[in-house]
C-alpha cells in the first residue's frame, strides 16, 4: 500500500470515522471502514502462545480460547541465550497466527525483573536490558516473517503489579535510559516491531499513555519507531492527552464517548485535524500492511509444533547444580516424588495463559519403572503426614530420588506480586526429609522467577526448568537421562535470599509510587558490585561436559571492535556453550557497574571441537547515560572486554584503549574542585602549571617541620586536600589573588570552550 492511496483513503474518511479507526471494535479486533474497504482485524495475546478468543472473550483468561500450543514462557526462553532459537519459535507463532487471521501479536513482554516479587516476571525475560532486546529482537523477527505484527510491552518501567494502573516509578534519567528503556530501544531500532504497546503506570508523574517525551520524542523521533502505538487494556486516563502525546489505539473497544471526546476537540480547536490524521495513517499502514501481504500458505499443526516447543524447553532449561549425579542411566532405580512431577507448572496466570493442545509430565515420559508418589500437592500448600511416610519410603528404597518442586499458580499470576520468596513450606520439609534417607537427590523446578532455596548445599543436583510450556515433560526427561545436554543460562541472579535484592527496601512503594533508588544497580549490576555473595550468578548454568577458552583477540573494523575467542568442547558428551562478553570500564568513572554484558555468542560443540566465537563492540557497548548530555558517553582510557561463562566465571580478557569522540561539558567557577580540572585533558595542563608555580613559589623553609607536624599533616593528606578543594581556595593554597582566580577561571573555560 503506497502513501498516495493511503492518504486517498483518509481523504475519504469522516471526522467520526478517523475517530473510531482510534478505538477497538470490540475486545479483540481494530475498527475498520468498511464502506471503504478496510476490513476490523484482529489481535491475540502472546507472547509465548496464541491466546484467541471471540469478542465476548475477556482480558484475564477467565472464558475459553482456542486450542493452542503453550511454548515456554519468556522466563524460560530468555535462559536459552539464543537468538536463533526466539526467531525460530517467533516464526512458529508467527504461522499459527497467519492460520488463525491474527493480525498482531500482543508481545513479547520486555520490562525488567526489578525485584523477584513481581507477580507478572514469568512473562520478562531478564534482570539485563541487552539480553532482553535481543531476544526480543529474535522473536519479533520471525513472528513477523510471516506478515504478522507484534507488539511489543509494557512500555516502559512497568515492573510491578501493585497499584500497575495507576501508580508512578520514579526514577533519575540515566536509570531510565541504561536499564528500562534499552530493551525496548533494541528491539525498536533491530527488528522494527509493528506496535509498541503503553503500560498502566505513571513515570515520574505522568501516565505511560500520555507521556509525549515517551511515545513521540523518544520512541518516534530518536529511535525512529513507524508502528502505532496501542495502549494495554483500559490503560488510557485521558483520550485526547494520549492521542496528543503519541497513543494512536486505545483498546479494548468500543469507546463511543471517547470517539466522540476526540471529535468535539478537532472541532473546537484543542486537537488539530492533522495530528489525528496522522494516527489514522499509523492504523492505516499496519492494518493493510497485514491484509495485502503475500505469504506462504500457512498451516497451524498443533502437534508439530507441541514438538517444537518441547525442542525449545531443552534448550532453555537450566542445570544450576549437579555433583555428579546427573545425567540418570536407563534402568537405574529411581523415585519420583512431588506433584509436579505428574501434572507440572508449565505457565503463569493471567491474561498470557493459553487453552494447550496437550501437556506432557515427566511422569508419563519418564522410563519404565520409576516410582511415583505425589507427597504434596501441585496446586497448594498443604501437609500430608501419610502421604509424605509414603514419598520417603519410596525415596530410600531407591537409587536416587526426584524431587519435583516448584511454585503453585496462586503463588505468582498477574494481578498481583509475590509477598515472599519462598517455596510452599510442604515443599522444603519434605526435601528435608528425603534428605535425612536418601543422599542422591534431585530437585527439579518449576518455577516463573527464582525461589529461596535453603536445601542447596545439601542437594547433590538442581535443575530448573523455569515455566517449560506444554512440552515440559519431554524436556525434563530428555535432560534428565541424557538425552538432551542441558545448555540454559540464568537470565537473572537467584540470590540468597529476598532481602539481598537492591529494591527490597523500595519495592512496592505506595499509593504516590515507587521509588527506584537503586538506581542502575538492579540484578548482577548491584550483587557484583557489593560483592554479595548471591546462591547463582547471571548468566550460570551447568553442563554435561566442559569447555575451555582461549586465544582471545581484538581487530578494529569500520568503527568497531570485533571480539574473537576459541571454545573447545573438552569433555565426552556434544554440548553448547553460551559465550558471554562482558565490558568493565578501567577509566576512573564514577558510578559504573563493574561489568555488564555487551554480547552473547552460543556454540554447539562435539567432544574436542573447537570453533570460535566472533562478537562485535561498538561505541554504545562503552556507554554510559550521562544527564549533563542527555546522551551517551563513554570517556577516554582502558576498557576490559571479559569473555565469561557468567557474570562471575570470567574465562578470557582483552584490555583495549578507548578514545572518545564527545567531551563531557564542563562549567568552570569559583567551586570547580582541583580534581575535577586535573582530571579533564582540557584544562589539566593549564592546571598544572598554576600548581607547579606556586609549588616553587611556596617551598618550605630550610628548616625540616618537627616531628609531630610530619604526623599531623602528611604527604597524602595535603594531596588529598588540594584534590577536592575548590578554586576558590587558591588563595589558601597557591598564594593567588580574587582578581587571579577570576582570570584562571577565564582561561580555563576558554580552553573547555576551545
Amino acid at each position: 500500500m503506497n502513501e498516495k492511496r493511503i492518504w486517498e483513503i483518509i481523504g475519504k474518511m469522516t471526522l467520526e470515522e478517523k475517530a473510531a479507526l482510534c478505538s477497538g471494535k470490540d475486545f479483540w479486533h481494530m475498527e475498520g471502514v468498511e464502506r471503504l474497504g478496510i476490513p476490523p482485524v484482529m489481535v491475540s495475546d502472546g507472547p509465548h502462545g496464541l491466546r484467541k478468543q471471540d469478542d465476548k472473550a475477556d482480558h484475564l483468561g477467565v472464558n475459553e480460547s482456542i486450542k493452542a500450543v503453550c511454548f515456554p514462557a519468556g522466563c524460560a526462553t530468555a535462559c536459552s541465550f539464543d537468538e536463533d532459537l526466539l526467531e525460530r519459535m517467533g516464526s512458529t507463532l508467527g504461522q499459527e497466527c497467519r492460520a488463525e487471521n491474527v493480525s498482531v501479536l500482543l508481545g513479547p513482554a520486555i520490562n525488567m525483573k526489578r525485584s523477584p516479587l513481581c507477580g507478572r516476571n514469568f512473562e520478562y525475560y531478564s534482570e539485563d536490558p541487552y539480553l532482553a532486546g535481543k531476544m526480543a529482537a529474535a522473536l519479533i523477527r520471525g513472528v513477523q516473517s510471516w506478515q504478522v505484527g507484534t507488539s511489543v510491552k509494557h512500555f516502559a518501567a512497568n515492573n510491578q503489579e501493585y497499584r500497575r494502573m495507576s501508580g508512578s516509578s520514579n526514577m533519575d534519567e540515566r536509570t531510565l535510559r541504561e536499564i528500562y528503556l534499552t530493551a525496548f530501544e533494541m528491539a525498536v531500532k533491530e527488528a522494527k516491531p509493528w506496535a509498541v504497546m503503553c503500560s498502566y503506570n505513571r513515570i515520574n508523574g505522568t501516565f505511560a499513555s500520555e507521556n509525549r517525551k515517551l511515545l513521540t520524542e523518544i520512541l518516534r523521533e530518536e529511535w525512529g519507531f513507524d508502528g502505532f502505538v496501542m495502549s494495554d487494556w483500559g490503560a488510557v486516563n485521558r483520550r485526547v492527552d494520549a492521542l496528543h502525546a503519541g497513543l494512536e489505539l486505545q483498546m479494548p473497544g468500543p469507546c463511543p464517548e471517547d470517539d466522540a471526546e476526540l471529535v468535539r476537540a478537532v472541532q473546537n480547536g484543542e486537537l488539530s485535524e492533522d495530528e489525528l490524521d496522522r494516527a489514522v495513517e499509523r492504523m492505516l499502514r499496519i492494518i493493510l500492511r497485514y491484509e495485502q501481504a503475500e505469504v506462504p500458505q500457512a498451516v497451524f499443526d498443533r502437534e508439530a509444533d507441541h514438538q517444537i516447543a518441547a525442542d525449545i524447553e531443552k534448550e532453555c532449561a537450566v542445570l544450576l547444580k549437579n555433583d555428579g549425579i546427573l545425567p540418570l542411566r536407563r534402568g537405574e532405580k529411581v523415585a519420583y516424588l512431588g506433584g509436579f512431577a505428574a501434572k507440572p507448572r508449565y505457565q503463569g496466570g493471567g491474561s498470557s495463559h493459553i487453552n494447550s493442545t496437550r501437556v506432557s509430565s515427566a511422569l508419563e515420559c519418564a522410563p519404565e519403572g520409576v516410582v511415583y508418589e505425589e507427597a504434596f500437592p501441585a496446586d497448594r500448600d498443604e501437609w500430608n503426614e501419610e502421604a509424605v511416610e509414603r514419598a520417603v519410603r519410596a525415596a530410600k528404597d531407591a537409587e536416587t530420588a526426584v524431587i519435583f518442586a516448584g511454585l503453585p499458580d496462586s503463588f505468582e499470576s498477574e494481578g498481583y506480586d509475590r509477598s515472599h520468596m519462598r517455596l510452599p513450606d510442604c515443599q522444603n520439609e519434605l526435601i528435608r526429609r528425603v534428605l535425612e534417607v536418601q543422599k542422591r537427590v534431585v530437585v527439579v523446578l518449576h518455577c516463573g522467577s527464582p525461589v529461596e532455596t535453603p536445601w542447596a548445599d545439601e542437594v547433590p543436583a538442581v535443575l530448573c526448568m523455569y515455566l517449560g510450556g506444554e512440552g515440559v515433560g519431554e524436556a525434563t526427561d530428555a535432560l534428565l537421562y541424557g538425552d538432551a545436554n542441558p545448555c540454559g543460562r540464568l537470565a537473572e541472579t537467584w540470590p540468597l535470599r529476598l532481602e539481598d535484592n537492591p529494591s527490597y527496601l523500595n519495592f512496592p512503594g505506595d499509593e504516590d509510587g515507587v521509588s527506584y533508588a537503586e538506581g542502575v544497580y538492579i540484578g548482577y549490576r548491584y550483587y557484583d558490585k557489593k560483592k554479595m555473595e548471591v546462591r547463582w550468578p547471571f548468566g550460570h548454568g551447568e553442563s554435561y561436559t566442559t569447555f575451555a577458552y582461549s586465544n582471545v583477540r581484538l581487530s578494529s573494523e569500520g568503527g568497531k571492535v570485533r571480539v574473537l575467542v576459541d571454545v573447545t568442547n573438552t569433555g565426552a558428551r556434544e554440548g553448547k556453550e553460551t559465550v558471554q562478553l562482558y565490558v568493565e570500564d578501567c577509566t576512573g568513572t564514577p558510578g559504573r557497574p563493574v561489568r555488564e554484558l555487551k554480547g552473547i555468542k552460543k556454540l554447539s560443540l562435539l567432544p574436542g571441537e573447537k570453533k570460535t566465537a566472533e562478537l562485535e563492540l561498538d561505541d554504545r557497548s562503552l556507554s554510559w547515560y550521562s544527564e549533563k548530555l542527555h546522551d551517551w558517553y563513554a570517556a577516554s582510557g582502558s576498557y576490559r572486554i571479559l569473555l565469561a561463562h557468567s557474570s562471575r566465571d570470567v574465562r578470557g580478557e582483552a584490555t583495549p584503549t578507548y578514545f572518545s569522540k564527545q567531551r563531557m561539558p564542563l562549567h568552570v567557577h569559583h567551586n570547580t574542585t582541583v580534581g575535577a580540572l586535573l582530571a579533564d585533558p582540557r584544562t589539566a595542563p593549564i592546571l598544572q602549571e598554576v600548581i607547579e608555580k606556586a609549588k616553587s613559589m611556596l617551598a618550605p623553609a630550610e628548616d625540616a617541620p618537627g616531628e609531630a607536624a610530619a604526623e599531623a599533616i602528611t604527604e597524602e593528606m595535603s594531596r588529598q586536600m588540594l584534590f577536592n578543594s575548590p578554586l576558590r581556595a587558591a588563595q589558601m593554597f597557591f598564594g593567588m589573588s580574587k582578581a587571579e582566580i577570576d582570570a584562571l577561571i577565564e582561561k580555563l573555560q576558554k580552553a573547555v570552550d576551545a
